[in-house]
């Protein structure tokens, strides 16, 4: 597992974002700090905010890094790696609020907000060329005109970035759609859940009477604005037999979205107790997913799957299975080793029980 947040002394009094370098080549930028200094235990930064002492890793695995950086004046000090260079999978969490409470949510949500849009807009600004970006929660438009401002502003500024946001849609307004019709949202997609085809059951997962209706309203207005749309549908033993019904749905009602996801269950957060009932085995059930990505296929809808191993999967199906599972928190099992897939292959989260994890390499 990487680790993303590593002990630190910093000389300045306040919490600041910079970029560490290992070498001094290249355009030098007034937010970067440069490496002084290393030993076995880890590395010295110095930049416009004075010095920086990590531990734990080497300076090479900080190299590029956006990090920010606590000051032990603040609090125990340690650096925050924001956005890490040469990962795909660098995602902000600009909220811990929601407004829905979902039966197997991954990030429980807390009734206390800590606004750090400011540092997350200086990180993007810094980030790495072609870079795109993960936005998560919580529910990040509960903060929803930070939220745009920010995207904005760091879209105006860097031609070359892209954001990937997390929400359950229940926010758009109509008087939204003018703001979201921009041409800098071209380069925003939205990934939004939905669980079910129907009210009931789509509401009881997420634990909110009227989120099926509300969602319904904020596609409207997602499609008059013509926003980007991933959606999401996480794979549990009460929805499993509902799947083909919702590629119906998906097929005759919300045939904009770019793609479809369904994905398998995280064993963290609200899950990890309610394991036993809330996570499905798919390898012996696959049938009605089976069902569901042949009708999605056949309306021209695109759709993957998520958090499922490849060998995991029939073959016919078994290129919908795509490599999801961020680099910082995937293991594989030591079966895995010899397998000719497993670098088109998801793996598992690092805290998904053994016991569930069987592999057949490929």
């Amino acid at each position: 597992m990487i680790p993303l947040v590593l002990p630190a002394e910093a000389e300045a009094k306040r919490p600041f974002v910079t970029r560490l370098r290992v070498a001094r080549d290249g355009a030098l930028a007034p937010a970067d700090s440069y490496l002084v200094g290393e030993d076995p235990d880890g590395a010295a930064f110095a930049g416009p905010r004075g010095l920086i002492a990590i531990d734990g890793v080497p300076a090479g695995d900080l190299d590029g890094d956006v990090v920010l950086v606590h000051p032990a004046a603040e609090r125990p000090g340690r650096i925050e790696r924001i956005l890490r260079a040469g990962s795909p999978h660098n995602t902000l969490l600009v909220t811990e609020r929601c407004d829905q409470l979902c039966v197997m949510c991954s990030q429980p949500p807390k009734k206390t907000h800590v606004d750090r849009f400011g540092p997350f807009e200086e990180a993007c600004l810094l980030a790495e060329p072609g870079t795109l970006i993960g936005v998560s929660g919580g529910e990040p438009t509960l903060y929803k005109d930070a939220l745009l401002g920010m995207m904005e502003r760091v879209l105006a500024a860097r031609p070359d970035l892209e954001f990937h946001v997390l929400s359950n849609a229940q926010h758009f307004e109509a008087a939204d759609v003018a703001r979201l019709r921009n041409a800098l949202y071209r380069r925003v997609s939205w990934g939004i859940p939905l669980y079910a085809p129907e009210p009931g059951l789509h509401d009881e997962i997420v634990g909110k009477a009227g989120a099926f209706a509300r969602l319904e309203e904020s596609f409207a207005h997602l499609v008059m604005a013509g926003a980007r749309v991933e959606l999401r549908t996480v794979l549990l033993g009460s929805n499993l037999d509902a799947l083909p019904a919702l590629a119906r749905h998906i097929s005759g009602r919300l045939r904009f979205i770019e793609m479809w996801s369904i994905m398998q269950l995280e064993n963290t957060g609200f899950a990890k107790n309610r394991w036993s009932t809330l996570y499905l085995d798919h390898r012996g059930k696959f049938d009605a997913i089976g069902q569901a990505l042949e009708l999605a296929a056949l309306h021209g809808v695109p759709a993957q799957l998520f958090n499922f191993p490849r060998c995991s999967v029939p073959g016919p199906f078994r290129d919908h299975a795509v490599a999801s599972i961020s680099d910082w928190k995937r293991k594989f099992m030591p079966a895995c080793a010899g397998c000719r897939e497993r670098e088109a292959c998801c793996g598992f989260f690092e805290w998904h029980p053994d016991k569930d994890a069987q592999v057949t390499p490929l």
